[in-house]
C-alpha cells in the first residue's frame, strides 16, 4: 500500500549543497559523514514520521492500557493511507515459482510463519506514538521514527523495534548521551515502560520493554543514517519477491549458529543483510543491481529526511533474469562466503554491487569488511577477535556441506521449534 508524506506541506527544493554528489570507488574516499550528535533544528522537517497505518482499529493490547495520561494510545489521528507499511513486494511473479525443491518450500513455510504481521506493526506504532507524545514534554520539537527491520520488510514476529529520536541539539555541549540520560529518567516514570537501560556504545541507546510483554525497543538519538539505510533495505526487499524470505532464513540460520550478535563480537543483522544482498548482486546474471547506482536521486545521502521514504517508493520493481530457487540461493550464499569470498582482501559493497579491494590500513586490519552504503564505514567492525572470525567462517563451510549433502533445511535449523516460538512468543 502507498501513501503520501503529508501532502499538505510544501516540499523544499534541494539546496546547492544537497545536489552535491559523492565520489565513487574506495570507501575511504567518502566526502562527508552523517553527523550523529549534531543534528540541528534547521534539519528537522515536520512532514515525515513513521508511516501511518490503515484507518481501521488496531487490535487492543492490554499491556499498553496503562499508558501515561490514563489513555490507550491509538493511531486514529493519521489521515493518510499507509506509505511504507512493510509488506510483500508487489509483483506479478509468484513465490511458488521459486519453490520447486524441498529446501525452497521449507524456506517459504518458515518465512510465512515468522514474518512480521500487521498486528505486530500496529503494536509497535502504538508505542511509538505514545512515546513521542511523552517525550515532547521534554523536547517539544522531537520526532520519533520506527527504523530497522520493523520498517525494512525484514522483521519477524519476535523482532524488537528500533527507534530514532530526532531532536534539536545545542552545538556547544548537548550530546546524545545527555539526551538519553534525561529520557532514562522520564521513561522510568511511564506506566507502560519497563526495564530501562542506558547502553553507552559507539552509538549509545536506551533499551527498554513494553510493560507486561516481551516487546523490546532500542532508542538512539539523531543517528539519522538509520532512517536512510532502513528505506534502502526496504527498496531491496521489494525489488524481488525472493529477498524477504531469503534474508529471514539467513538471519534465523545465523542466530541458531550463534554468529548474529554484534555485542558478542559476531555479525549484526544489518551486516548479514548487506552480505546477502552483495552476494545476489555479484551472481551472473544478478538477482539485484545497485539501487544507489541506478537511482542516485532516490538515495542521495543529503536528501532531506522527509523525502527519504518518498525516494524509496519511486524505485521500480527489478525484473531479474536469474530464476534460481530460494534453496539454490541460500546454498549459494553459504558456499560463496565459505569458499569464494576473500576475507583478507575484499570489502563487501552493496553500494557498488561488487567487492572492493582493501586499500587502506584501516580496512586491511579488520577481519571482516562490509561497507555501510551511506557512511561507508565498516559495519562488521564488531568482529575483532580471530577466534570469533574463525567461528563465523567455519559455520558457513559446515552449513554449506550439510545442506548440500542432505537437501533438508531441518538439518541446519529446528524448524518446528522456531515456528512454535514465533507463533506463541515462548
Amino acid at each position: 500500500m502507498e501513501a503520501n508524506i503529508n501532502p499538505r506541506l510544501p516540499r523544499r527544493s534541494p539546496s546547492r549543497q544537497q545536489s552535491r554528489q559523492y565520489s565513487t570507488g574506495s570507501p575511504n574516499r567518502y566526502v562527508k559523514r552523517q553527523r550523529v550528535e549534531s543534528f540541528h533544528s534547521d534539519e528537522i522537517s515536520p512532514s515525515f514520521e513513521s508511516p501511518p497505518l490503515p484507518q481501521h482499529r488496531c487490535p487492543p493490547h492490554q499491556a499498553i492500557s496503562g499508558a501515561s495520561h490514563g489513555t490507550t494510545p491509538n493511531v486514529s489521528y493519521y489521515s493518510s493511507p499507509p506509505a511504507h507499511t512493510p509488506s510483500s513486494p508487489e509483483t506479478s511473479d509468484s513465490l511458488q515459482s521459486y519453490t520447486n525443491d524441498k529446501v525452497s518450500a521449507q524456506m517459504v513455510e518458515l518465512f510465512e510463519a515468522c514474518r512480521q504481521q500487521y498486528v505486530d506493526l500496529c503494536r509497535k506504532e502504538t508505542c511509538r506514538a505514545q512515546l513521542q507524545k511523552d517525550i515532547r514534554s521534554l523536547y517539544p520539537d522531537a520526532r520519533l521514527y520506527l527504523t530497522g527491520s520493523t520498517m525494512s520488510g525484514l522483521g519477524c514476529r519476535s523482532s524488537d523495534a528500533d527507534l530514532c529520536l530526532v531532536v534539536r541539539m545545542k552545538k556547544n555541549y548537548d550530546k546524545a548521551i545527555h539526551v538519553l540520560s534525561a529520557l532514562l529518567r522520564l521513561l522510568r516514570t511511564l506506566a507502560y515502560v519497563d526495564k530501562v537501560l542506558l547502553i553507552r556504545a559507539k552509538v549509545p541507546i536506551l533499551r527498554f520493554k513494553e510493560k507486561g510483554s516481551n516487546l523490546e525497543f532500542d532508542l538512539n538519538v539523531n543517528n539519522t543514517v538509520g532512517i536512510r539505510n532502513t528505506f534502502l533495505l526496504r527498496s531491496y526487499t521489494h525489488a524481488d519477491i525472493r529477498i524477504q524470505p531469503l534474508l529471514l532464513v539467513i538471519k534465523k540460520w545465523a542466530r541458531h549458529c550463534e554468529i548474529n550478535d554484534a555485542s558478542k563480537g559476531t555479525l549484526s543483522s544489518y551486516t548479514l543483510a548487506l552480505m546477502a544482498l552483495n552476494y545476489l548482486q555479484i551472481l551472473k546474471p544478478c538477482v539485484l543491481p545497485s539501487l544507489q547506482r541506478d537511482h542516485p536521486a532516490c538515495f542521495d545521502p543529503l536528501l532531506e529526511l522527509d523525502m527519504v521514504p518518498d525516494g524509496s517508493r519511486r524505485v521500480p520493481h527489478y525484473r531479474s533474469k536469474n530464476k534460481s530457487s530460494l534453496g539454490d540461493l541460500f546454498l549459494g550464499f553459504l558456499k560463496y562466503y565459505a569458499f569464494d569470498f576473500r576475507w583478507d582482501s575484499q570489502i563487501v559493497s552493496v553500494r557498488e554491487a561488487r567487492t572492493l579491494p582493501k586499500t587502506s590500513p584501516d580496512w586491511k586490519s579488520k577481519f571482516i569488511c562490509v561497507e555501510e552504503p551511506f557512511e561507508r564505514h565498516n559495519v562488521a567492525r564488531a568482529v575483532y577477535e580471530k577466534a570469533k572470525f574463525d567461528t563465523i567462517k567455519a559455520k558457513f563451510a559446515e552449513s554449506y556441506q550439510i545442506l548440500d549433502e542432505r537437501k533438508d533445511l531441518n538439518s541446519l535449523l529446528p524448524l518446528g521449534v522456531i515456528i512454535h516460538k514465533e507463533r506463541t512468543g515462548r
